[in-house]
């Protein structure tokens, strides 16, 4: 299917990725059960290594980066996360890394990439600038651009996050998955569209991060700007390959609101112990507040990232205790 990869890249993959990442825990979640009023299960890749699934991609990728290659470097741009899953593959495979990232990027994740050992360049206003940024360093350097959401390398790794879910549970009717670029969505597709065709494939964003949203329901690609979002790892624009795999991977897409975002942070944080940062939230949101419509079930739900700055997530709890009865 166009925009995806083969189910077979995706069980190579997991083998490659077999001792490098976690099998995350699939939690089933009775307070979420009741407030949806279907069964529902957390994937937490919150607790991944590097705090989000993106290491499965980065890794991936990197891993099958020609050996003759490797000493011109990689370069990519991101809005953290996927600039920590490269930083760390680069590091055990000792290849040179440059991230770009914007300067709104929060400092978990900045400071958790140049730990790794990567140049880190924040000097550009948004996700979309440090993308140029990027892509001028590669063209200019000879270093492999890794994008954080398209190339069948990266979809394969990411696509192992639906291998280990149906492992777990078998029954699967629906998975719920933050959307930026697609690259998650389209990894989930990969595996679910042949191992499980009958599984609903549902897409969560906010309200300022719904490019994939409004770009499928005009059928052409929309520029959101940039806005200031909770969900700062779904920021920025999509492209057309972008669009191809969220034409292939989604059967819907839910958008909430900012406010919505916060809640959910809190939620977790209150009802299921998680940390878990906005683009980690908003697929519990939009079924807290109904936003994904009727969910058949079990339902999974893909917490994707648990990086967030320690004082705004201690804020976003206390604000939500202080506004409850």
């Amino acid at each position: 299917m166009a925009g995806l990869v083969s189910i077979e890249r995706v069980r190579e993959a997991a083998e490659r990725l077999r001792g490098v990442v976690v099998h995350t825990a699939l939690r089933h979640s009775p307070a979420l059960s009741r407030a949806a009023g279907v069964e529902c299960w957390l994937k937490l890749e919150n607790e991944q290594h590097t705090g989000s699934f993106k290491l499965r991609g980065a890794f991936n990728a990197l891993a099958l980066i020609p050996p003759a290659r490797r000493s011109r470097g990689v370069v990519a741009s991101s809005a953290g996360n996927h600039g920590l899953g490269v930083a760390r593959a680069a590091r055990e495979f000792g290849i040179p890394a440059t991230i770009f990232v914007p300067a709104s990027a929060p400092a978990i994740k900045r400071d958790g990439i140049m730990r790794s050992g990567a140049t880190v360049d924040s000097s550009r206003p948004d996700y979309d600038a440090a993308m140029a940024a990027a892509l001028d360093h590669a063209a200019a350097t000879g270093a492999l651009f890794v994008s954080p959401c398209a190339g069948d390398d990266l979809l394969a790794g990411q696509g192992t996050v639906a291998l280990e879910i149906l492992d777990d549970l078998p029954t699967l009717a629906a998975v719920v998955v933050p959307v930026g670029g697609g690259g998650l969505a389209g990894g989930i597709a990969s595996y679910l569209r042949v191992a499980a065709p009958d599984v609903r494939i549902i897409g969560a964003q906010t309200e300022r991060t719904d490019a994939m949203a409004r770009s499928l329901a005009a059928g052409r690609l929309v520029d959101i700007g940039h806005s200031p979002t909770l969900a700062d790892g779904l920021a920025g624009a999509i492209d057309e390959e972008g669009m191809a795999i969220g034409r292939a991977a989604l059967d819907d897409i839910a958008v909430v609101s900012e406010a919505a975002t916060s809640d959910a942070i809190a939620w977790l944080a209150r009802e299921e112990g998680l940390t878990v940062e906005g683009s980690g939230a908003v697929g519990v949101a939009a079924l807290l507040t109904g936003a994904s419509g009727t969910v058949p079930g079990p339902v999974a739900v893909v917490v994707s990232g648990g990086n967030i700055d320690p004082a705004r997530h201690a804020a976003i709890i206390a604000a939500n205790y202080s506004g409850r009865p």
